[in-house]
């Protein structure tokens, strides 16, 4: 029965986020809101509404471990995994903004909430910057949007709002949608405890995994198939957007409505926020080189997430050969892939010098 809630939660997550999405931006178009700021918002924010809502009921519980794992492991499962698989797919295309820009942003947002949590746990004031943080991000995208693009909003936007639907309808969306989002986020939540417990292992371990990777579909679904249909660099902006977005809106409402502090375990200082906070500064070298992750890096990064995972739990069991294990990826794995790296720079800044030669 637990899997079955932990699977009908799920569903309804996914399925009240699309409903969301869709009644409040055409609702915002009906009072007049302008079809960019809805797409700044409403719609890019909108994939991470079942993170939201896991986040919060899990605060709300009393489940505050679990509120930062979820983030944490969507973060974690949203750069290695869904890259990694859209990579696989076909080789995705970075722009000079997300190099420059965005990647950064999300480093540094990412740094930024490993050092809140250092001591252990988020407190109010400390989620409450985070949420000041989002609204100024929030607000420098929407300037930003309106001085390089002329405030042209997103095409996908204006066939949303194309679609002509009454008031109410678009109220019974966001009512709907809002229903199936905190059911879903009980069933899940609550699903997932009981499966830890009958697995022996901590909230905190099905946050990182199991509850990450389903809070994850809608970004899943929206990088996979921006990936088919050939807009590959929609497919890396919309999951750097949503991991910014994970860690300064979900941590931060998780924190201001938790009656406690967020709590984060030793292991999660220890090993999940620093691998959170390695995966994100790894897109910087890689998007550089060539302005491209390649089928070959998106092996990588799906090879990276397996071992992640593979190490919670041989950890959490506490398996024979977890020590090997551990040796494995502190003398292979991790030294193989900043070798790798360093040979992409070096190869790139090689062909820069050679071009820089030929046009002289």
């Amino acid at each position: 029965m637990a899997w079955l809630m932990l699977a009908a939660g799920l569903l309804m997550l996914v399925l009240g986020a699309d409903l969301l999405v869709r009644g409040a931006a055409r609702l915002a178009g009906n009072f007049g809101v302008p079809a960019l700021v809805i797409g700044l918002t409403v719609v890019a924010f909108g994939t991470s509404a079942p993170e939201l809502a896991v986040s919060v009921r899990s605060a709300w519980a009393g489940q505050t471990e679990m509120a930062i794992a979820n983030v944490v492991g969507s973060n974690i499962f949203n750069t290695l995994f869904i890259l990694g698989l859209a990579a696989l797919i076909s080789p995705l295309l970075v722009s000079r903004q997300l190099v420059r820009q965005d990647v950064p942003i999300m480093v540094g947002v990412s740094l930024l909430a490993f050092l809140l949590v250092l001591n252990g746990n988020l407190a109010r004031w400390e989620a409450a910057l985070l949420f000041l943080v989002l609204l100024g991000y929030t607000l420098f995208l929407f300037l930003q949007g309106r001085k390089e693009s002329g405030s042209e909003p997103d095409e996908d936007v204006v066939a949303l709002l194309g679609t002509q639907r009454p008031l109410w309808w678009n109220l019974a969306l966001v009512l709907g949608g809002l229903v199936l989002l905190v059911i879903g986020a009980r069933w899940l939540v609550d699903g997932a405890v009981q499966i830890a417990g009958a697995l022996g292992v901590s909230e905190a371990v099905i946050g990182l995994t199991i509850v990450a990777a389903g809070t994850s579909m809608p970004e899943v679904m929206t990088s996979v198939m921006a990936t088919i249909r050939g807009e590959r660099d929609i497919a890396i902006g919309n999951v750097v957007g949503s991991n910014v977005f994970n860690l300064l809106c979900v941590l931060g409402l998780s924190g201001l409505v938790s009656p406690e502090p967020l709590l984060a375990g030793a292991q999660m200082l220890s090993v999940d926020f620093p691998v959170m906070l390695a995966v994100a500064a790894l897109c910087l070298p890689l998007f550089f080189v060539g302005g491209t992750l390649n089928r070959f890096e998106g092996g990588l990064f799906l090879v990276l997430y397996a071992v992640y995972v593979w190490y919670l739990i041989a950890a959490q069991l506490n398996l024979a050969y977890l020590a090997r294990l551990e040796s494995g990826i502190l003398l292979g794995l991790v030294p193989a892939t900043l070798v790798y790296v360093g040979l992409c720079l070096v190869g790139d800044l090689l062909m820069r010098r050679r071009e820089g030669d030929i046009g002289s």
